[in-house]
């Protein structure tokens, strides 16, 4: 399933962002804890290594993630140069507490209090951007909901004595490179709802339950999964939860906006779908099936005039 959704606001607000990048000292990147490559917007690291910004990664709705997948993530972005990740949930307050000493970790030519230290909140749409916002400014200023695209504009606030921070709309790529990213995007939310036939994306996760997470899956719909496949999945949980249309019929559409609404809200338990072994197999897998294959299109960049040598904004 080939998915492109890129609504005409997010080419401008990609725009704003590569021009307000120039003045920024720390790219506060969010990811979703359980899809945190698919949920990583290549233009973004593109953008942030062009004007060399050090990056705080942070894998949000941590609470919702398998623990070990998200400690091999961990792992993985720490050994990554001008990176630091962290694991939490924008909905507790201590986790939100890490973030500002993170970034001051990552900026020390901003501890010297002659400039702010200036930061920028990015990502895809629906990770919890604007939920961050208004926990580090401890009071609403940004719109939330359920639904991607919620933030059309960007606004810059004081975050505190020396401290600036910068929101920006939710930013997905214009072509989607993977089939299973754009699968992995739609079952955590993050494309609307337009844009996606939601019984294949539920016939896919099925699939990744079946073969990660069996017993939770058999848990939640009291059912023994053993020889299903995923649309078989979604067919047994519409007997199971008696998904009917007007003659009988099973109602699938019903029944996989119930999975993908269990997985959402946390109901299967602690799911992760990607871990940095299975991005590796599946990146490999397609290299040899296209080997120009890429995480992503090229960016276009602007000449970095006001990049300094130690990659500090001016």
């Amino acid at each position: 399933m080939a998915i492109q959704w890129f609504p005409g606001h997010m080419a401008s607000a990609r725009k704003k962002a590569a021009e307000s990048l120039k003045i920024i000292d720390i790219v506060i990147e969010v990811l979703d804890a359980r899809i945190p490559e698919a949920s990583r917007n290549p233009m973004i690291e593109e953008l942030r290594r062009f004007r060399q910004r050090p990056c705080l990664k942070l894998l949000n709705k941590a609470d919702l993630a398998d623990p070990e997948a998200t400690r091999a993530w961990l792992d993985y972005y720490n050994a990554q140069p001008g990176v630091l990740a962290l694991a939490l949930s924008f909905k507790k307050p201590a986790d939100v507490a890490r973030i500002v000493p993170a970034c001051k970790r990552l900026a020390p030519h901003r501890d010297d209090n002659t400039k702010p230290l200036r930061m920028m909140i990015m990502g895809i749409p629906n990770v919890g951007k604007s939920t961050l916002m208004n926990a580090l400014l401890k009071r609403k200023v940004a719109a939330v909901g359920d639904e991607p695209a919620v933030t059309k504009g960007q606004q810059t606030l004081d975050l505190g004595p020396g401290m600036t921070l910068t929101d920006t709309p939710g930013l997905l790529w214009p072509k989607i490179m993977f089939d299973s990213d754009g699968y992995m995007l739609a079952a955590s939310h993050a494309v609307g709802t337009n844009a996606v036939n939601e019984e294949e994306v539920a016939s896919f996760l099925a699939e990744v339950l079946l073969a990660r997470y069996p017993t939770q899956l058999g848990a939640r719909y009291k059912f023994d999964p053993r020889g299903f496949d995923g649309p078989a999945v979604v067919e047994e949980i519409a007997r199971r939860r008696g998904c009917r249309m007007k003659g009988g019929d099973l109602d699938l559409e019903k029944a996989a906006l119930i999975l993908l609404t269990d997985y959402r809200g946390g109901m299967l338990g602690r799911i992760s779908l990607e871990t940095p072994d299975t991005r590796s197999a599946m990146l490999a897998k397609a290299a040899q099936a296209t080997p120009a294959a890429a995480d992503g299109d090229a960016v276009d960049l602007e000449t970095p005039d006001e990049a300094t040598p130690d990659g500090s904004a001016s």
